[in-house]
């Protein structure tokens, strides 16, 4: 196999390995102590709230919004879970965390509200990340279980009440942008001859150049409807195809209108689609593994992996939601620096496996 990468998803599996071993190398290079993950997370926090709400005002004023949450709303997942987990863990040893509690849930708040202004897909995502994460942490701590009949309600309802306040922040403000309902009328109406499309012209392992937008110049494979940032392409000057400037808007019939499985499965064929689930879940899987040796640790009295759980509980939730979300909602949220922090994800649930071997 050449270095050089001579399609999308050649660049994507080689950006992967790089990052595994990287992390792998990150993760074992210096101790990880409880202390510096809940400040470097609560840090974060604070960025992902300014940079959230610079996108926000952006969005009510002239200026042209960079949309964030996209490519940084499931890092900012992570993050805030891995606090709620090193919080869990320092209240456990005896510390007095009220003020931390209470700033974190803050930040949280603040995140909820700039980042669901901003897109239906994070809110989604946020939400259920929020309550897959309480659940995680809860089992770990062998704490009651957060998934009653009455939460289940409570969730359901506060999903509701969100998308029914950004219907009405839209109607008030006459902003269709910020419209659930608009988006919705979309897809029913655009779904359905993309879902054909994809279905009538995917292969085993690609899909029929013809029905592509490059038309003849098409390989039938890897047209750059899932694709990695396209300034990391153009950085390196990878020879690929790639939907730039107003093109960008040429892929939407695969990136916008439709769940991952069926961008996946278009672009690549339903073989690597098939391989990325796999994948997906087998990172799902392992994560899960790594997190009852972590507890069994815990457990028996060994403080020196505390900080490396949390980062597991965060990294993996983050992960789990990015992954439905993209996968069976909208393809966006696991395409292009989306996909490369989808990508880093899975490369900090995987690196703790080589310190683990060690113990």
């Amino acid at each position: 196999m050449q270095l050089i990468p001579q399609n999308h998803l050649q660049l994507i599996i080689e950006v992967a390995i790089i990052l595994y071993a990287g992390m792998i190398f990150l993760f074992n290079l210096a101790p990880i102590s409880l202390g510096f993950v809940l400040f470097l997370c609560l840090l974060l926090g604070v960025i992902f709230n300014v940079i959230f709400g610079i996108d926000i005002i952006s969005l009510f004023t002239s200026f042209g919004q960079q949309e964030y949450t996209h490519p940084f709303g499931s890092l900012a997942l992570m993050t805030m879970i891995t606090a709620l987990a090193a919080i869990n863990m320092m209240e456990d040893a005896g510390v007095d965390v009220r003020g931390l509690r209470g700033f974190l849930y803050l930040l949280i708040g603040g995140i909820t509200i700039f980042g669901g202004l901003m897109h239906r897909s994070f809110l989604l995502l946020w939400l259920l990340g929020l309550f897959m994460g309480l659940i995680i942490i809860s089992k770990s701590f062998r704490r009651e279980s957060v998934l009653t009949f009455k939460r289940v309600i409570l969730f359901i309802l506060i999903v509701i009440i969100a998308f029914g306040s950004l219907e009405l922040v839209s109607r008030i403000f006459q902003m269709t942008i910020l419209s659930p309902y608009l988006r919705i009328t979309r897809i029913e109406e655009n779904a359905i001859p993309s879902i054909k499309m994809v279905l009538k012209n995917t292969y085993l392992i690609g899909h029929n150049p013809s029905s592509s937008y490059w038309g003849d110049a098409s390989q039938g494979f890897a047209d750059g409807y899932i694709s990695l940032p396209l300034s990391l392409i153009l950085f390196f000057g990878f020879p690929l195809p790639i939907f730039y400037g107003i093109l960008v808007s040429k892929k939407d019939i695969i990136d916008y209108m439709l769940p991952g499985i069926f961008g996946w499965a278009y672009d690549f064929g339903y073989l690597t689609l098939f391989f990325f689930l796999v994948w997906c879940l087998g990172i799902i899987i392992l994560g899960f593994k790594l997190l009852q040796i972590y507890r069994s640790k815990r457990e028996e009295g060994l403080k020196s992996y505390l900080g490396r759980e949390a980062i597991l509980i965060g990294s993996l939730t983050a992960f789990i939601s990015q992954a439905i979300i993209g996968l069976f909602i909208v393809n966006r949220s696991i395409n292009g620096t989306a996909l490369l922090t989808f990508i880093f994800l899975s490369s900090l649930i995987v690196a703790h496996v080589v310190k683990i071997k060690e113990v």
